[in-house]
């Protein structure tokens, strides 16, 4: 019987492509503001979109000629972090989310810099959806999944052991395998804009269950009152 679902929230809950171009709008403003550099939204989008990650505002710098240092990256990265985010919450998203808590204790796991998931959880406006939130960077880098630490402490807070428990995420590089480990079922959502839909894992890391919207959990959650 499930007793507990799940969430991440990075492209399981909301377009995580809509994030970082709301956070590039953010650092793009406070540039012009500050410096007067302009151009710095177009050129941090172009390399997104080719698939740059990690030290993509040095990058974008050194395309537009533009000199820096490790303090004015920094800042960029601060702003970056705790800017208010443009977001919506899918519709699928929405749905399961009122739909399940008359089913289960509703529960979100979610790593990343704590500042800018709480933004994001601000941003949507979903907090009162669950009865636990677990942001990972509250508690220290080394309990960011695949640490046990997350699912642990769900477990101990809804008073559940991990048969009863689902876990729904986008990512097979980190959300499954210490799921599945500790007995929970697994759903990969592989939605068509994710960042992780063409991530191919191995076996042990994969979900139990792929599906492409969160509106297909019906079809996977046999769930009765």
């Amino acid at each position: 019987m499930i007793r507990a679902i799940v969430f991440d929230l990075d492209d399981t809950l909301f377009s995580e492509q809509e994030y970082v171009v709301s956070g590039f709008k953010a650092v793009d403003q406070w540039m012009t503001l500050t410096t007067g550099i302009q151009g710095f939204f177009e050129e941090t989008l172009r390399l997104f979109k080719e698939g740059r990650r990690g030290t993509i505002f040095n990058e974008a710098l050194r395309r537009m000629g533009v000199p820096f240092d490790d303090r004015f990256i920094q800042q960029a990265v601060k702003v970056y972090r705790e800017h208010t985010p443009e977001i919506q919450l899918f519709e699928d998203a929405k749905w399961a989310l009122t739909h399940y808590r008359q089913f289960a204790k509703i529960g979100l796991i979610t790593d990343g810099h704590k500042v800018s998931q709480r933004k994001k959880i601000q941003a949507l406006n979903i907090e009162s959806f669950f009865d636990e939130i677990v942001v990972t960077d509250e508690y220290g880098k080394e309990n960011w999944k695949p640490s046990k630490f997350p699912y642990c402490h769900i477990m101990k807070k809804f008073e559940v052991q991990g048969q009863e428990c689902v876990y729904i995420g986008d990512n097979p590089e980190k959300d499954f395998i210490t799921a599945r480990l500790l007995g929970w079922k697994t759903i990969r959502v592989q939605r068509e804009s994710g960042l992780y839909r063409h991530e191919v894992p191995n076996a042990e890391y994969e979900a139990d269950v792929v599906i492409q919207n969160l509106y297909q959990l019906q079809d996977v959650l046999d769930l009765k009152k």
